[in-house]
């Protein structure tokens, strides 16, 4: 038997719409401990790490371990009529092999979702070095990312002990935005070697932008030429990561 409640719904809204950015369905590990979820993009070129202990939760019972694999998308949709002040049920009817959705409100309305053959892929956690660890604010972030975005579809990276720096170079302009430690936006950077590295506008924007509606700080680290980790802060001591793959510019 599995059943969870959440008395902001709200709350599982933005973490299903933060893993939506990059999967369409999801199969999450359900244990006595809590949920997590390990997945990757279609294109393997991002990757979630997703994990809400039971204490997340207000009312959690999960008799025995399981794998549920659901459409995120189709959840989203529901969840997506939630208001303010109203709480979320999800159980497993374990005969049918259905999820029952139920959002509690003004009034109580009930859904049905079949559940999806789960992925028997294991995606162990990337194991890197990082010589760069910035914490930044996701609004700050998520701005940077934009001001890039007007001139190119892909921005590099930069650090050094005082400042984080992002390039972003298009056929018509450029665009270099700094932040700079204890200022608004970087609010600490440690770096044991200058490094840099490029990646995808497309999938950080995606990302930040998602995430955003679940932490207001994100902690980023990288190393030259290397996948950047991005870890959004949570409440309850949940977890949401995010790996993304280099993109490798030839000199």
């Amino acid at each position: 038997m599995f059943k969870i409640k959440l008395a902001d719904a709200r709350l599982l809204k933005n973490m299903i719409s933060a893993i939506s950015t990059l999967i369409d369905e999801a199969t999450f590990n359900i244990t006595s401990e809590g949920m997590n979820l390990k997945a990757m993009d279609p294109s393997r070129v991002a990757m979630v790490d997703f994990e809400w202990p039971k204490t997340v939760f207000d009312e959690y019972v999960c008799e025995q371990p399981t794998k549920i694999c659901i459409n995120i998308s189709e959840l989203l949709k529901l969840l997506r009529r939630v208001g303010k002040d109203e709480y979320v049920e999800l159980s497993l009817d374990e005969k049918t092999g259905k999820m029952q959705v139920t959002l509690v409100g003004k009034y109580t309305r009930t859904f049905i979702m079949p559940t999806l053959e789960t992925a028997e892929e294991e995606i162990p956690t990337p194991k890197l070095t990082f010589n760069v660890k910035a914490k930044v604010t996701t609004d700050g972030l998520k701005g940077a990312l934009g001001e890039a975005a007007l001139v190119s579809d892909h921005v590099r990276f930069e650090a050094d002990s005082e400042k984080l720096i992002l390039r972003a170079a298009g056929d018509i302009m450029g665009a270099v935005i700094e932040l700079k430690k204890g200022g608004d936006a970087l609010l600490d950077i440690e770096v044991s070697e200058p490094s840099k590295a490029t990646y995808s506008l497309s999938y950080l924007s995606e990302i930040v932008k998602a995430a955003s509606t679940t932490s207001d700080i994100a902690t980023l680290e990288f190393s030259t030429d290397m996948p950047i980790r991005l870890d959004f802060q949570q409440p309850r001591e949940g977890k949401l990561v995010y790996y993304l793959a280099p993109r490798i510019e030839v000199e």
